[in-house]
């Protein structure tokens, strides 16, 4: 009975910061859009995209909440003004609850462009994504983007972004990820001017190719920093998948991986030149430090002639307001910086 007690006074507050932890948003906040599929209700909404239609004319900060369901459609946001679109979840801390899904299948050869393809089309400043999957169901065959990322200050949180060719297009201004799944083959991670911080992901393998293919053109402040993602192959990928952590866009590429956990097995390169007699090395700064797992261990890395190993001292640079400003934490969600 004395260890009972003992017992019960030692989990007891480990267990509440767990609960405490894994918050609940079943109902949308006051004044919020509502968008519920299939829905009759005067005021609420079927689709995303009437949510978005029926904001406001005007720079008003605004929330749109999302119950559980999925939603074929593409979603393209324009509007001036903060926004916040809010997904159904049992816990909003983790992508594995998400309950809400926006889906299409667009290749950029039938949208005419990367962008036009997408199925959610940000193209403006201080916006806020939550526990929503955003998918572009096309598969193998060509580029088919699910997110296209323009505008500044923009945030997504405990999401999932799922493709084959070019899933992430994060292409101008400045933009984080926390403590989401991103997956793809083929540079499903891609863009020419982004600013983006990668914090606590899960990145996914579904098929041979890079994770990363930076377009940066010219030495300007371009960069994508990821930190404590981990890498791992998509349920029912072979296990002899060729894949790097990227290859060169454009020559000025410039990537960095910190803390990276490779549970999978890369390439003992890493990184990748463009392509045989096409490199685009000429000034890229592709670099890791502390890559670590099952993936690499026991395994002799040989990175390319053109690829840098961090110190920790150079490595400590390499932060979110190197990424995206000091100002992030005027616009980042501190709850799930990691």
């Amino acid at each position: 009975m004395r260890f009972n007690a003992l017992l019960r006074t030692v989990c007891a507050p480990i267990l509440l910061a767990a609960v405490a932890s894994a918050a609940v948003r079943n109902t949308p906040p006051a004044g919020a859009k509502v968008v519920r599929r299939g829905t009759t209700t005067s005021g609420e909404y079927s689709t995303v995209a009437a949510a978005v239609a029926a904001l406001p004319n005007d720079s008003s900060a605004q929330t749109i909440f999302v119950y559980g369901g999925t939603y074929p459609e593409q979603v393209y946001i324009t509007r001036k003004g903060k926004l916040s679109i809010l997904g159904q979840t049992s816990d909003t801390n983790s992508y594995s609850a998400n309950t809400v899904t926006i889906t299409a299948s667009i290749p950029a050869s039938q949208a005419g462009s990367n962008d036009a393809s997408g199925t959610l089309r940000i193209h403006t400043d201080d916006f806020s994504l939550y526990n929503v999957n955003v998918v572009n169901g096309y598969g193998q065959g060509g580029q088919a983007i699910a997110l296209s990322s323009y505008g500044s200050r923009s945030g997504f949180y405990a999401c999932q972004f799922k493709g084959y060719q070019d899933t992430l297009l994060d292409n101008d201004g400045t933009h984080v990820y926390f403590k989401s799944y991103i997956e793809g083959a083929t540079d499903f991670i891609f863009g020419r001017r982004g600013r983006a911080y990668f914090g606590g992901n899960t990145l996914a393998i579904a098929g041979a190719g890079y994770i990363t293919a930076h377009g940066r053109e010219s030495n300007d402040n371009s960069v994508y920093i990821f930190n404590k993602n981990k890498v791992v192959l998509k349920s029912g990928v072979s296990s002899s998948t060729n894949f790097y952590l990227g290859r060169p866009w454009a020559a000025y590429a410039k990537v960095i991986f910190l803390n990276t956990e490779i549970a999978a097995n890369i390439n003992t390169a890493l990184w990748k030149d463009w392509n045989t007699g096409d490199p685009r090395t000429s000034n890229v700064l592709f670099a890791d430090y502390n890559t670590f797992g099952s993936g690499i261990s026991g395994r002799t890395i040989s990175r390319p002639s053109f690829a840098t190993l961090l110190s920790a001292s150079q490595a400590n640079t390499y932060t979110i307001a190197a990424a995206v400003g000091s100002d992030y934490t005027s616009w980042v969600d501190s709850s799930y910086v990691v």
